[in-house]
């Protein structure tokens, strides 16, 4: 695996870089192309009937020490676009969403050779797929929301407002769920059929709860559509307060067992068990004025049998208006590690692999706002490796991601 890398290694660092700036600076134009690239807003006054929105996100991240070395780059496009029902034909209190992404890159992560990835934007497979598509309902007369269609979990469950910035994929969901199911849950990048139920009993607290097919898999994605349920369900909760920050807890299980990583019965085939887990989120703010802060922690854990990762926790800080007389500067810190199950680390062993109980990363970041549609952010990333041995080594890891974002209404 390493030989294949060490043509990479002969180059210079900066060099490659300032090559990959390059495509990348052609790759930006392309946002343009979009039909909703305007900045304006053309609605006319009061709720728009539709809005369309578009995101560019281009990567270029630097690999300085890891199983290997260089640099390659990530985009990912977005397009979103949601119908308000009650305008546009009377329905009350409905609203249609899509999104369209497409992802390319190089796999950055495949030099940094990190378990839990480094990039939020990255993807294995370039393709244009139909991220999410779903109808939302809110009840007239009570505090409760109704959703259903493909959805990205995450967006709704475990996740930090205050961690949203930092790239490194275990901010957005934990390893523990992140890793379970037949190909992985519904989140980027590709959700799966959800059926969703959100409450607010009160201004400052909320439920949620969600039925989600099993099996990830939407138009675009190599096979299409995941049959429904075919591989069971997985059942996710969520219940918080948002008074003073957020303090939420949750819980999800699946309905059919999952494989066993190790252990097999009589005749060969994996054992079956249950695929379950909890986390905690918490979030407070430290400071408000000149420069808001606010920081996060959260932890998860789950069965250990059935993927790599018995559990983690995430940390953090977030600070807005970081630079002066810069209003839209933000600055992040953050640290996570992932806790390996004795099951997974065995069978790493057989394959010669030697791996410590724990990966651990840490993340800081700066981003700024320099025109209304244009955003930047340089990133560094150190990932103490798991593997131990020969030839393994920690990751140092260099980003800078550009963000083009336009929008219409009408």
């Amino acid at each position: 695996m390493r030989s294949g890398l060490e043509g990479e290694r002969s180059v210079g660092l900066a060099s490659r870089f300032s090559a990959q700036a390059g495509r990348g600076i052609a790759l930006l134009a392309m946002c343009f192309a979009l039909p909703a690239a305007a900045c304006a807003q053309d609605a006319e006054d009061g709720a728009p009937v539709f809005t369309l929105e578009s995101e560019y996100v281009l990567d270029l991240v630097g690999v300085a020490q890891g199983e290997g070395e260089g640099v390659r780059h990530v985009d990912l496009l977005s397009i979103t676009g949601e119908l308000d029902l009650d305008a546009a034909t009377g329905w009350r209190g409905a609203r249609l969403v899509g999104e369209v992404i497409a992802g390319t890159g190089g796999q950055p992560n495949l030099l940094a050779g990190t378990l839990q990835g480094i990039d939020n934007a990255e993807v294995s497979q370039n393709r244009v797929k139909l991220y999410q598509f779903y109808l939302t309902q809110q009840l007239a007369e009570l505090p409760v929301t109704l959703s259903a269609g493909f959805i990205d979990l995450n967006a709704q469950f475990y996740a930090n407002d205050a961690a949203g910035l930092l790239l490194a994929p275990a901010f957005g969901i934990g390893s523990e769920l992140a890793a379970t199911g037949p190909n992985g849950p519904a989140i980027f990048p590709s959700t799966a059929l959800t059926a969703m139920f959100r409450a607010q009993p009160a201004p400052d607290t909320y439920t949620a709860f969600a039925v989600v097919n099993a099996e990830a898999g939407v138009l675009g994605d190599r096979g299409g559509m995941a049959p429904v349920f075919d591989e069971g369900a997985l059942l996710i909760g969520e219940a918080g307060v948002t008074r003073f920050g957020k303090v939420a807890l949750g819980a999800w299980t699946y309905t059919r067992r999952q494989d066993d990583i190790r252990l097999v019965d009589e005749a060969g085939e994996p054992l079956r068990r249950r695929a379950q887990g909890a986390y905690l989120l918490l979030e407070w703010p430290l400071a408000r004025g000149d420069r808001d802060a606010s920081m996060f922690a959260r932890a998860g854990i789950s069965d250990g049998d059935t993927t790599p990762y018995s559990g983690g926790w995430q940390a953090g800080v977030l600070i807005d208006r970081v630079l002066p007389g810069r209003p839209s500067s933000q600055f992040s810190l953050g640290a996570n590690q992932a806790f390996l199950t004795g099951k997974f680390r065995r069978n790493e062993a057989d394959a010669g692999i030697e791996r410590s109980g724990r990966e651990t990363g840490f993340e800081i970041t700066l981003a700024d706002t320099l025109a209304p549609w244009l955003t930047v952010q340089g990133d560094a990333q150190y990932v103490r490796n798991s593997a131990r041995g020969e030839g393994a080594r920690d990751a140092v890891v260099l980003g800078l991601r550009f963000i083009l974002a336009t929008g219409s209404a009408w």
